[in-house]
């Protein structure tokens, strides 16, 4: 095994995206491709190494960049400020992922017809978008995700199969809100499943989270089962 990382430039209209990619070298031919989506802060070290981890799985791991070549937030201030736009605008996300998507089904190493995506946090709430536009991919999951309906989306039938994994804790994401997505799955007729871990906050995947005053807390157990979770669905959509 050896595992080949690059970057790769993309666009969305006039703005420039740049992507990190990683895939096994050893492995002959085409493969699935799993996107990664970053949290509000942008694509960074946390999700180039799930695209590392996603190559040692014998997928190409892409993971996108929903802001533009380099843009990274310092702090909590700055992440809401980059966030809120894809926000406000949800097409605007939408079409920002869907550039990804685009792209990575050019890379050579890749099938295009076997394409899923995972996303944290914020990045959950893009692939749930990106599965709600009705494109044709085989699942998107969503780690810790905002679950709430874009409100444009309405009617359109979701094809990819749909794993959310949340802590019942989680602030962000509520127990209603939890029982209404379920709803908007089901409505939309999704193959869907949500998994929820008792005692859990909001960011139970990030090492670093230690702020349960937001509600942002790491939970090791949690961290452990999701990425089981992720990897059991993986290996059935790619089947």
């Amino acid at each position: 095994m050896a595992i080949i990382s690059n970057t790769v430039n993309y666009v969305d209209g006039d703005t420039v995206l740049e992507a990190f990619f990683a895939y096994d070298d050893a492995i002959v031919g085409r493969r699935p491709a799993v996107l990664i989506n970053h949290t509000w802060g942008g694509r960074d070290d946390f999700v180039a190494n799930k695209a590392i981890k996603l190559a040692e799985l014998g997928y190409v791991g892409f993971a996108l960049d929903m802001y533009g070549k380099g843009v990274l937030g310092s702090g909590p201030e700055e992440n809401a400020k980059l966030m809120q736009p894809f926000i406000d605008d949800r097409a605007l996300l939408q079409r920002r992922i869907g550039a990804a998507l685009a792209t990575v089904k050019l890379l050579p190493w890749v099938d295009d017809k076997k394409c899923a995506a995972i996303g944290f946090c914020f990045g959950g709430l893009c692939v749930l978008d990106l599965a709600r536009t009705g494109v044709d991919i085989k699942g998107v999951v969503s780690f810790h995700g905002i679950l709430g309906a874009p409100g444009n989306t309405e009617g359109k039938p979701i094809k990819a199969k749909v794993l959310a994994l949340h802590g019942h804790d989680d602030p962000l994401g509520p127990p209603e809100q939890v029982l209404a997505f379920e709803q908007e799955m089901t409505k939309a007729g999704a193959d869907w499943q949500v998994h929820v871990y008792g005692n859990t906050m909001h960011a139970f995947t990030n090492p670093i989270a230690n702020n349960p005053g937001v509600g942002n807390v790491y939970q090791a157990d949690a961290d452990r089962r999701s990425w089981i979770a992720m990897k059991n669905f993986l290996e059935e959509i790619f089947g």
